[in-house]
């Protein structure tokens, strides 16, 4: 598995109108279910005079976490094409929502997926997409006089301190790509084990 993934930064919008319907589409950087589930409740309740609020969302770096939602449009032309924009841009950590307002003239089943395809891309097209990193954290303890060995493989590594106390021994908390774990934990073992 990677330890590199691609999401948004923050939230974006986009819109596309098909004979006289109006689609808004939304999306936000998330991390868990319960994250996205509450985004897409707002979204039904701000627009609760809409005919639709199709949604979905894909979480996980291993982008095994994912879900879409028709809300009563015909099966398969709403939740699947905006999880479809998602997974051709390669995004996870991530909810689409696009609200519909029904113009007057049904679109048949080509023209929702079309449609729900479109405005979900146009959210993805207005997203800052960055790269992140799948990161873990490594604990341990030391005796004062190792703080500068420890230091060192710190700043050599490039590990990111979450936490750190310095009583009469010291304690510190790392995070590091995950690619890089064993790597840290083999210098940080040789700084406090020199012989």
């Amino acid at each position: 598995m990677t330890d590199e993934f691609r999401t948004i930064d923050g939230a974006s919008e986009g819109t596309y109108s098909e004979l006289r319907s109006k689609f808004l589409a939304f999306a936000h950087h998330v991390t868990t279910v319960d994250e996205a589930m509450q985004i897409v409740s707002m979204y039904q309740k701000e627009y609760y005079d809409a005919r639709h609020v199709c949604w979905a969302y894909m979480l996980g770096a291993d982008r095994l976490t994912y879900r879409s939602n028709d809300n009563g449009e015909p099966s398969g032309t709403a939740g699947k094409p905006i999880l479809g924009q998602i997974n051709s841009n390669d995004l996870t950590d991530i909810v689409i929502i696009v609200v519909r307002y029904f113009g007057g003239v049904k679109l048949g089943t080509s023209g929702l997926i079309s449609a729900y395809r479109t405005a979900a891309s146009e959210a993805i097209a207005n997203a800052k997409i960055v790269e992140r990193t799948v990161d873990f954290e490594h604990t341990f303890g030391f005796e004062y006089p190792f703080m500068n060995g420890v230091m060192k493989v710190v700043r050599d590594m490039g590990a990111t301190i979450v936490s750190q106390s310095y009583d009469m021994d010291c304690s510190m908390t790392l995070s590091i790509r995950s690619s890089k774990m064993d790597e840290l934990k083999e210098k940080i073992a040789k700084v406090l084990s020199p012989f």
